[in-house]
């Protein structure tokens, strides 16, 4: 499960829970932006094919929105060589039960 926006699009349709967000194919930065706006800030970025955290952004208001993306993009494309986005909503403090 190397993507993470495919593995959330597997999750969604065998019904599991999974915490709100966006996790389509859309690269451009309007539709992200709108996407959050809907989620709801905070939200998190998400490198799709990241992991060990890079390519991670927590953007908490719109004003800082487009440069937290930029920079989630750029350490995703220098890691992993791809720059595809998901967006979760960010949850301040989670509690993680591994299954």
């Amino acid at each position: 499960m190397g993507s993470k926006a495919e593995s959330k699009k597997i999750m969604e349709a065998a019904k599991v829970p999974i915490v709100p967000g966006y996790h389509g194919e859309s690269k451009d930065p309007a539709v992200l932006l709108k996407e959050s706006k809907r989620i709801g800030f905070p939200v998190m970025l998400k490198a799709s094919l990241g992991g060990g955290g890079k390519g991670m952004r927590i953007v908490r208001n719109e004003g800082e929105f487009m440069q937290q993306l930029e920079s989630a993009k750029n350490e995703a494309m220098k890691g992993f060589k791809d720059d595809h986005m998901i967006i979760e909503k960010y949850i301040e403090k989670p509690r993680h039960i591994e299954v």
